[in-house]
């Protein structure tokens, strides 16, 4: 599957830690339904069958609506699952060897900080850049927050598009407009609503009106 920025508006990040009797697939199934356009599987606490069985789930169900999956961290499984790609941080398999493993037909994500880190990750080969945490976070504590100024200047710096992500919210995305990203990448503020088919609704519209004014 080839990335285009449009699937890029609104990206999941999965999180177990808000399940609250559900399961991550009916918490993905409620998320595609309100317009997530993406969505990333990250698992720290499944073994490897685990995490292989429910990323082979996960991807035909992105798939009947139309949406990508990718895969945190885990290129071995993005590969056998039927994902579309993966996404992987600075202290992950470097991405040279990611896109070498998968081939230019899978998507390849990559974390990046600082114009520096972003310019290696484009060369490299990346399709897309992961940028934050632009309001801190709630899933990673010592994730420093970036500021405006260090986004904008990423964005600046490479032509391939940049995702926001860290503490995002529907209360706080808009101030993310004029930056220059393609989207946004939401974990709690998608995973801990109540209703994850409504608050992506919302989150969708105030995403497309984010990128549009970007």
């Amino acid at each position: 599957m080839k990335l285009n920025n449009d699937m890029l508006r609104l990206y999941a990040v999965t999180d177990r830690a808000w399940l609250r009797g559900r399961t991550l697939f009916e918490q993905v199934e409620e998320a595609l339904r309100g317009g997530a356009t993406m969505v990333q599987l990250r698992e720290k606490t499944l073994d490897e069958d685990a995490f292989f069985h429910e990323a082979v789930e996960l991807a035909r169900l992105c798939h009947r609506h139309g949406v990508p999956l990718l895969i945190n961290d885990n290129v071995d499984i993005a590969r056998r699952s039927g994902a579309d790609g993966v996404h992987v941080g600075q202290e992950d398999m470097a991405a040279e060897e990611v896109r070498g493993i998968l081939g230019s037909d899978m998507i390849v994500g990559v974390t990046a900080k600082t114009v520096e880190q972003a310019l290696r990750a484009q060369d490299a080969g990346a399709d897309y850049l992961g940028s934050g945490a632009v309001f801190g976070s709630a899933t990673k504590i010592n994730a420093k927050p970036m500021t405006r100024e260090t986004l904008s200047a990423i964005t600046r710096a490479v032509s391939i598009p940049v995702v926001a992500i860290g503490g995002i919210h529907s209360g706080n995305i808009l101030e993310l407009t004029g930056t220059g990203i393609a989207g946004v990448a939401v974990v709690s503020g998608i995973f801990a609503a109540e209703n994850i088919e409504e608050e992506c609704r919302l989150l969708r519209r105030l995403a497309e009106k984010t990128a549009a004014e970007a």
